[in-house]
């Protein structure tokens, strides 16, 4: 790869990284190139790009983000091969792909993965990561959480509200045939 092939590489992986709010990076050493190509086809079928990258054109890209991006927390899992995945579903859906290629198997291993500043080393990580809840489905959550207090009282004043009105109808009975 000569000098101007890097620095366009550099650059598609910097507009990569600055339209998502996180990436995965996975180990595929030791897999078959059949293996690298079903992987690959099920990231393809899940909405999630595979890009496999020279660490260090990786970590020259990340370097011309401002610290408060925190991405040089993750430089350490830049060692070996590394796979990156790019997905604009949830931030889980790389971490589901993964689990559901690997099966029984070992191959490839989450080596780590950026989510919204946060960042996760490890393959021992990729069960908290299946695990995690989309935006969308934590803000729902959140929604339901404050409408179900607002729900209770308006249930309650509804159905307390025939009572008081029965409860007045029959004082105003009551007041009627007592003149």
């Amino acid at each position: 790869m000569n000098k101007s092939e890097k620095t366009a590489t550099i650059e598609v992986l910097k507009e990569k990284f600055a339209s998502v709010d996180f990436f995965y990076l996975a180990d595929p050493s030791t897999m078959s190139v059949a293996q690298v190509n079903k992987f690959r086809r099920l990231c393809f079928e899940k909405g999630i790009e595979v890009k496999v990258v020279k660490n260090s054109l990786v970590r020259k890209a990340l370097d011309s983000f401002p610290e408060s991006k925190n991405y040089s927390a993750i430089y350490e899992a830049l060692k070996g091969s590394t796979a990156i995945l790019f997905s604009d579903a949830a931030a889980n859906v790389p971490a589901k792909a993964l689990k559901e290629f690997r099966g029984a198997g070992t191959r490839p291993l989450l080596k780590g993965a950026y989510i919204d500043s946060a960042i996760f080393h490890g393959d021992d990580q990729l069960d908290a990561l299946v695990n995690l809840k989309s935006k969308e489905d934590l803000l729902g959550e959140l929604i339901g959480l404050l409408q179900s207090p607002m729900a209770n009282v308006l249930g309650a004043l509804q159905s307390g509200g025939g009572n008081l009105m029965g409860l007045l109808k029959a004082l105003e009975e009551r007041g009627g045939n007592e003149n």
